[in-house]
């Protein structure tokens, strides 16, 4: 049952870092578009649909699943696995920060320019790599 569970954890990492990787890319756009456009209308719904559809129930499902995991295969042991959680909480650091720019976004309040979210675009991607690498190659 353990590789399952695993299985479900791994499908609901990639969920949330699709998510996480394309809602501060729809931001860039949203960031560009007229506050009362029709364009800006619509990055309102993609960005609130994308954010409670998939980035929280994944995020929820990978974190829940993720703890368990740690817990009954490594007693929550083992740096890597303390440089993996620790990346986690960044990586849901930036979540809520996604979460309070909808919010902004939402009620046409967004002060950050495109070239702000184009970098917190790259943040989630680079937290990827290393979670990616502490959990495959375990360095430590």
């Amino acid at each position: 049952m353990y590789e399952w569970i695993k299985a479900f954890h791994v499908v609901a990492v990639i969920s949330w870092m699709a998510g996480m990787l394309y809602l501060p890319r729809l931001m860039v756009y949203h960031a560009e578009a007229q506050i009362g456009s029709i364009q800006s209308e619509t990055f309102k719904i993609m960005e609130r649909r994308l954010l409670k559809g998939i980035i929280n129930p994944a995020m929820t499902i990978a974190w829940v699943i993720g703890l368990y995991l740690a817990w009954e295969g490594f007693g929550f042991k083992g740096g890597w696995l303390h440089g993996k959680i620790l990346l986690a909480l960044v990586l849901s650091a930036i979540h809520g920060m996604l979460v309070k720019h909808v919010r902004a976004f939402a009620a046409d309040c967004n002060v950050k320019s495109p070239r702000y979210f184009r970098i917190l675009n790259e943040v989630p991607a680079v937290l990827m790599v290393g979670i990616v690498i502490l959990v495959i190659v375990k360095p430590f």
